[in-house]
């Protein structure tokens, strides 16, 4: 869906001397069709500047943008039609009412007229706002302004949808409202480029992620792998349904360095294998006539790996 190219953008920087500011360093970056992509770094990393050329709001220093097949310096007006993009601070016009903002919108994508109607309805049914189809945009709160704005950035359907820091000003339940529609438009068939600084968000959502710093790559995958390939270490958490089985006995017979006994019905240890070693591990458990109930992994999140490699501990 995105095809990032040896992509450089450098800046002017005010001053005496001469000095150019890189905000992309040569990245090259492919998403493909149907991925929630969370892009990653803390700020001046780059991020914004690589969601605008992407949307075609700014030119590469040099290097190609592509999406979709379409590529988005030769041909601006073709690409428009396969993104839809909110900023992180966006518009929204008081005095038109929620239909009406769509409506201008659905115009400027130049969708025939015979078909703005039933778009226009559409999209606002799919972010949640039929209740307010005809309420003034004044009226709304921060969060249905933000369910607004993906309206009006999913209003002519495009493939892939661009998000810049969309949970930015929301509260805990606006929040969650928010990633229940990325998921839903994404089960719809929609590629989604997102920033985000809530780190557990991303974590939630995202099939992949990449890592920027100072407009470089740091670490690009799901989130499995980057967290794997930073050398995250991955605890099993395992409890009985009720004491008698004797764990430490069973661990006699069974290679789990590090593993420790919490108590009559708890077992905690580091594991490095598959999932299916770890299936294999539980039902040979089971077999020994432990009654598992539970079963959960804790691992690092994304913030422990993003402060990591802010800090230099990882590379």
């Amino acid at each position: 869906m995105i095809r990032l190219d040896d992509i450089t953008k450098e800046y002017d920087q005010p001053g005496p001397a001469a000095k150019l500011l890189v905000a992309t360093n040569h990245l090259s970056l492919t998403i493909p069709r149907g991925e929630i992509f969370g892009l990653i770094g803390p700020n001046g990393a780059g991020k914004t500047t690589t969601l605008k050329m992407v949307c075609g709001l700014l030119a590469p220093t040099s290097g190609t943008v592509t999406v979709n097949g379409v590529d988005v310096q030769r041909h601006p007006e073709d690409a428009q039609q396969h993104i839809g993009y909110l900023a992180d601070f966006f518009s929204v016009y008081g005095n038109l009412k929620v239909w009406e903002y769509v409506d201008h919108f659905a115009r400027a994508y130049k969708l025939p007229p015979v078909a703005i109607r039933g778009r226009v309805r559409a999209a606002i049914s799919q972010v949640g706002l039929e209740s307010k189809f005809d309420s003034f945009v004044d009226g709304l709160s921060r969060g249905m302004k933000q369910r607004l704005g993906i309206a009006r950035a999913i209003v002519h359907n495009p493939p892939l949808l661009v998000l810049d820091e969309p949970a930015s000003g929301l509260d805990p339940k606006a929040r969650v409202e928010l990633k229940d529609l990325l998921r839903q438009l994404h089960r719809e068939g929609k590629t989604i480029f997102i920033t985000s600084h809530v780190l557990s968000d991303l974590q939630e959502m995202c099939t992949s992620v990449a890592i920027m710093e100072k407009g470089n790559l740091l670490r690009v995958g799901s989130i499995d792998e980057v967290l794997r390939s930073a050398g995250a270490s991955r605890r099993i958490h395992l409890r009985l349904a009720s004491p008698g089985f004797d764990l430490h006995e069973w661990l006699h017979t069974h290679e789990l360095p590090g593993a420790a006994v919490l108590d009559s019905t708890s077992l905690e240890f580091p594991f490095t294998g598959s999932d299916s070693d770890l299936a294999a591990l539980v039902r040979s458990l089971v077999q020994a006539g432990a009654a598992v109930c539970y079963v959960t992994e804790k691992s690092d999140s994304l913030e422990t790996l993003f402060s990591k490699l802010s800090s230099g501990e990882v590379m």
